[in-house]
């Protein structure tokens, strides 16, 4: 399994979170109508919250994967990682609120060092915990490979990426031998329990597009998926969400270079649906990047957006009556979550 070098080890133009809001807004300049001004239409501008009921935080942009599609840009070439001194200020805040799901992510967040430690403290605020992991990294390492019973002991649900049920689709969009560790990875989860009916164990599978093109019904394609790798694999797992590729980073790149991103951006204008626009997922959800700062959703702090609360944008000044009433900061890649049946990190909305 052989990893590419990141965007920001090239230093591409596309690293830069200006560019990339740039070439968006190009966009917009040639035929596009604002986003902003489609919510508007609706009713629905200025977009606000409804609660805050998932925690979203980012503890790391290392990854042991760099996958074509990635919208956070990561890999093994990536060196910021959330500290312990942030992680408490995060627990802090946490522990005034009554949210009730925290949502770890990455690049892979088990490749923090203060990861298990984060989960388990986590716990002790009786707090509902959901893990992004990639699969592949259970087997990276010795030192992964309890991950599952790890996952098992502190009853987290683990969301993972697999972007096909079938191994070319898989390693074309994840590099090659991505599919096969990936399957191995899950059955050591079903092994643990996940997956299985009355053990309360969730395993839930990600899929993304690989190419141009907005991803099907996730209910159909949930039954493939399931039909598919019990027949061929044995295995068992919860819910597959669907979500659509965000023109952002390395998959603003790859619409880029292969002539699509035009095209690709009318698709997502012309499929947007005010039933998703209702239920996108900035609408109950903060993101907290790994330095501490503040987004609206995993997306707008990939393009370093930060929330629009004035010295409210730190975790260490988190003010959930302020951030529930605050204004959501919007751009022209927001067309991504209300396109079709909407996507969020839970997959489709509508």
């Amino acid at each position: 399994m052989k990893s590419s070098q990141t965007l920001h080890a090239r230093h591409h133009f596309l690293s830069n979170p200006l560019h990339q809001l740039e070439t968006l807004e190009e966009n917009h300049d040639r035929h596009l109508p604002l986003f902003k001004d489609k919510l508007e239409s609706i009713g629905l501008y200025p977009l606000k919250p409804t609660r805050i009921a998932i925690f979203q935080v980012n503890i790391g942009k290392m990854c042991n994967q760099t996958c074509k599609h990635c919208h956070v840009d990561a890999g093994p070439d990536r060196k910021e990682i959330m500290t312990q001194e942030t992680m408490q200020q995060c627990l802090e805040a946490l522990a005034k609120t009554n949210i009730p799901t925290v949502d770890i992510t990455g690049g892979a967040p088990e490749m923090n060092p203060n990861f298990r430690w984060f989960v388990e403290e986590i716990k002790k605020l009786n707090r509902h915990i959901m893990v992004r992991c990639n699969l592949t990294i259970i087997l990276s390492n010795k030192k992964y490979y309890d991950l599952p019973l790890f996952y098992k002991e502190h009853h987290i649900e683990v969301i993972a990426s697999l972007p096909f049920y079938n191994k070319e689709r898989t390693d074309r969009q994840r590099g090659n031998g991505v599919f096969d560790i990936s399957i191995q990875a899950i059955q050591m989860l079903n092994e643990a329990g996940y997956g299985k009916e009355d053990t309360g164990l969730e395993l839930d599978l990600v899929y993304n597009p690989a190419g141009a093109f907005l991803p099907p019904s996730q209910k159909s394609l949930e039954q493939e998926f399931k039909k598919e790798l019990m027949e061929h694999f044995g295995i068992q797992f919860n819910k597959l969400f669907v979500i659509t590729n965000m023109p952002i980073n390395r998959y603003l790149d790859y619409l880029l270079v292969s002539g699509n991103y035009e095209d690709y951006m009318q698709k997502l204008v012309n499929a947007f649906n005010p039933a998703a626009a209702k239920g996108v997922m900035c609408r109950n959800t903060i993101s907290i990047g790994w330095d501490g700062y503040l987004y609206d959703c995993d997306f707008n702090q990939m393009l370093d957006l930060k929330v629009g609360c004035k010295n409210n944008q730190h975790i260490s000044q988190f003010n959930e009556t302020i951030l529930n009433n605050r204004e959501i900061i919007l751009g022209q890649h927001c067309y991504g979550c209300t396109a079709g049946a909407g996507s969020s990190c839970g997959g489709q909305v509508v």
